[in-house]
C-alpha cells in the first residue's frame, strides 16, 4: 500500500470518527477536531496500536478548561520568598496530621523503610506536602487537565502532550476509564501526585494485589513514594542538608547556581561558606553541595544541600520545596521515633 494511499485512508477513519463523535458531543466544545489532538490520536495509533475511532469518541468528551490555563498563569508559590513558602507547609497542621496518618499505616512505613532504605519521614513528608495525606488530591478530570495544557498551553505543550500520551497507556495498561481519574489541575495524581510519566516508571503494587494504585490505596502510595526515591539515587544513612556560616564577601553566583551538587564541601569552605555545625558522622569535606541561600523576613539563612537534597528536588525542581520536605520530615520524626 502506498504511503499516499494509507495516509488517505487514514484522514477517511478521523474523519468518519469525528462525525460520530461530533454527533455525540453536539455543541459543546471539546478536543475532537483539535489539529494537535489528531496528530497525537495518529502516533497512538501508529506506534501504541490504539483504535482511532475510541480516540477520537473519547475526546469528543474532554473539556477545555479555561480554569486551569489559569491556574497555570498564576505566579508559582516558588516565586514567594522563603520565609512566605515555608509557612505553607511546614505548619502545626500538616505535623498533627502527619502523625495521625503514620500512625494508621505506621507498618507500610515501616516496611517502606527497610525495603527501599527511604526514612519513613520523608515519604510522610512528601505526601504532606503534596496532598496533606491524600486529602486534597485534586478535583481535575486528569484528561481535561492534561489536553488543556497539551493543546491550549504552548509555553509547555510539548511536556503535557507526552503526559497525556502516558496517560492514555497507562488507563489502557490499568484497564481505567480515562475520564474517571481526577487529580491537580496540572494533571498529577494520588497521594503523592505523580505526573502520568512516573506513574509508569515508578509507582508500584505494594500490597500484593496485583494492581497499582495510588489513588485510593495508601499502601501503594507509600510504596510508590520510597520507589521513587530509590530509583533517583537516594543514598540511605548519609545527610540530606546542613546549615552554613557565610564569613567575608561571598560571591553571589555561588548561591543557588545549581540544585544538583557540583562543588565540594571544602571549596565552599575556601570560598567562605563553610558547615555551621559538625555532624554526626562527620561530613566528607569533598563531598559535593550546592550552596543554599534563603531570604527571611530580615537578612537570610544559609544552607548546603548534600546528595540526598539533590534527590527530594528530582521530585520537584525547587530548593525551597526540597527544604520544606526536609523540614516537616525532621518535626515528623521527632512524633514518630517516640
Amino acid at each position: 500500500m502506498s504511503v499516499a494511499l494509507k495516509f488517505g485512508l487514514a484522514l477517511v477513519g478521523i474523519w468518519s470518527a469525528l462525525a460520530v463523535a461530533q454527533d455525540a458531543a453536539a455543541d459543546t466544545e471539546n478536543y475532537a477536531g483539535n489539529p494537535a489532538t489528531l496528530a497525537l490520536v495518529e502516533e497512538l495509533v501508529e506506534e501504541e496500536g490504539f483504535d482511532r475511532a475510541e480516540l477520537i469518541t473519547l475526546f469528543a468528551q474532554v473539556e477545555s478548561k479555561a480554569s486551569i490555563l489559569k491556574a497555570m498563569s498564576r505566579p508559582a508559590e516558588k516565586t514567594k520568598p522563603w520565609h512566605d513558602y515555608r509557612k505553607i507547609f511546614v505548619t502545626e497542621k500538616r505535623e498533627r496530621e502527619g502523625i495521625a496518618f503514620f500512625a494508621k499505616h505506621k507498618q507500610t512505613f515501616l516496611r517502606a523503610e527497610q525495603q527501599f532504605g527511604i526514612p519513613a519521614e520523608i515519604i510522610l513528608s512528601i505526601m504532606g506536602v503534596e496532598t496533606y495525606y491524600g486529602r486534597i488530591a485534586g478535583s481535575y478530570r486528569v484528561m481535561d487537565a492534561l489536553s488543556t495544557l497539551a493543546f491550549d498551553y504552548p509555553k509547555r505543550s510539548a511536556f503535557f502532550t507526552k503526559e497525556l500520551k502516558s496517560y492514555l497507556i497507562l488507563s489502557r495498561e490499568q484497564g481505567m476509564d480515562p475520564l474517571e481519574i481526577k487529580g491537580s489541575y496540572a494533571g498529577a495524581m494520588g497521594y503523592g501526585q505523580f505526573m502520568p510519566s512516573s506513574y509508569r516508571a515508578y509507582a508500584i503494587d505494594f500490597d500484593g494485589d496485583d494492581k497499582i494504585d495510588i489513588w485510593t490505596n495508601p499502601v501503594d502510595a507509600i510504596g510508590s513514594v520510597a520507589n521513587y526515591f530509590k530509583q533517583h539515587g537516594w543514598k540511605p544513612g548519609e545527610a540530606v542538608v546542613v546549615a552554613a556560616n557565610v564569613k567575608g564577601i561571598v560571591p553571589e553566583d555561588l548561591f543557588n547556581d545549581s540544585l544538583k551538587p557540583r562543588r565540594a564541601l571544602d571549596d565552599y569552605a575556601n570560598a567562605g561558606v563553610s558547615v555551621a555545625t559538625p555532624s554526626e558522622p562527620p561530613l566528607d569535606p569533598r563531598a559535593p553541595a550546592t550552596a543554599i541561600k534563603f531570604e527571611l523576613e530580615q537578612g537570610h539563612e544559609y544552607w548546603l544541600g548534600l546528595h540526598n537534597f539533590y534527590v527530594i528536588t528530582r521530585y520537584n525542581h525547587s530548593s525551597m520545596y526540597a527544604m520544606s520536605v526536609y523540614q516537616l520530615s525532621q518535626l515528623l520524626a521527632v512524633q514518630i521515633e517516640e
